[in-house]
This record gives C-alpha cells, structure tokens and sequence, in this order.
C-alpha cells in the first residue's frame, strides 16, 4: 500500500511564500518522476512541476522564476517552494509520483496521487 500526503497549503496574502510538502510511504521500490498539479475551481487540473529521480526539473510557464520543486530521494519527500504568490496560484494542489513496488512476483510502475492541499493567495 503506497501513500502520498501533503502538507503546507493555506492562505497567503499576494507576494507571499508557501511551502508544499509530499511525503510518499509503503512498500516502495523506488519513485520514479514526481510532480505537483493544480486545479483552479472551473479549471482543468494542470501540471506546474516536475522533477525527474536524477533531479531534471520542468515547469508551465506562469510559475517560472517564481516557484522551485525539489526532492530528498532518502527520504521519499516531494516540496514545492512558492513565492511571490498571486491570487491566480489559488487552486488545491495535488503531489503525484510514478513509483515501482513489488508483488505478485513482478514489479509494476503506476501513478500515485495525494489528497490535495489547498492554496489560497489573497489580493
């Protein structure tokens, strides 16, 4: 059984910093691209990083400059850094991970996601 938990959303006034945290947890071989989604209300749920397990990075275009996704690979933790925050990165924003377990006696990679955390930046 594998978990992903976030924490760290809340309210933030524009021009203010938030910092995101996804632990990952079970019975886990190894955890292959990590990424933080969003989803505005009305929106479609959109990708805003990405970081590979040798520690590539991407990000949409409204975040560049602004946001920086990292990660400790011993300790399966996912964080997004957000600063000077505006009111349109209010969305829940949810951790995913490709990870690799082990049973039925194969390996298999499938995507995980977290519960969402909520990220409100107020103008």
């Amino acid at each position: 059984q594998v978990q992903l938990v976030e924490s760290g959303g809340g309210l933030v006034q524009a021009g203010g910093s938030l910092r995101l945290s996804c632990a990952a947890s079970g019975s886990i071989f190894a955890i292959r691209r990590m990424g933080w989604y969003r989803q505005a209300p009305g929106k479609q749920r959109e990708l805003v990083a990405a970081i590979t397990s040798g520690g590539g990075t991407n990000y949409v275009d409204s975040v560049k400059g602004r946001f920086t996704i990292s990660r400790d690979n011993a300790k399966n933790m996912l964080s997004l850094q957000m600063n000077s925050l505006k009111p349109e990165d209010t969305a829940v924003y949810y951790c995913n991970a490709d990870i690799t377990t082990w049973r039925t006696l194969r390996y298999y990679t499938d995507p995980y996601w977290g519960q969402g955390t909520q990220v409100t930046v107020s103008s």
